[in-house]
């Protein structure tokens, strides 16, 4: 779905701000008729533009406050093996986010938990009995100075 049209991109642009607008608050910022608002966002959820409506929280107050971004080598690049590890790794609720990447490792990782120790559990008894793990580096949030949701539209 690649023809987004302005008023599509006005919608998507709150909606990425603030889900919980309601049509006819949509509708009224960008000058359209709740049922007009109503079929773009069907077709948007249709169409796969918007994937899903979530709640974004704050992770210090769910006790989540340590954050890893961990760079995984694997031994084997085969496809099998490259599939079988996002396979396993999606599987562990610490892993929030997944990242095939280039360059010198294989995936990227953003791990939330309560505290080192937690950490070091998920770690030694989750992520390294993975089969075809080469190298675990991993770096650790100090501050968070900007976590954004929204893609400038």
């Amino acid at each position: 779905m690649n023809d987004l049209d302005e008023t599509d991109l006005q919608l998507l642009d709150l909606l990425q701000k603030d889900a919980s607008l309601t049509n006819k608050e949509i509708a009224f910022r960008i000058h359209k008729s709740v049922a007009a608002v109503h079929e773009r966002i069907r077709r948007l959820k249709q169409g796969g533009v918007i994937k899903r409506v979530v709640a974004v929280l704050d992770r210090k107050k769910i006790n989540k406050s340590l954050i890893a971004f961990s760079h995984v080598l694997l031994n084997d690049h085969s496809a099998g093996t490259l599939l079988q590890f996002e396979q396993q790794v999606i599987q562990f609720p610490e892993v929030m986010e997944c990242f095939q990447m280039t360059g010198t490792f294989d995936f990227l990782l953003r791990i939330a938990t309560s505290d080192m120790d937690a950490y070091h559990s998920f770690y030694r008894n989750k992520l390294a009995t993975l089969p075809n793990i080469h190298t675990v580096q991993s770096f650790f949030v100090l501050s968070e100075t900007k976590s954004d949701t929204a893609y400038p539209l």
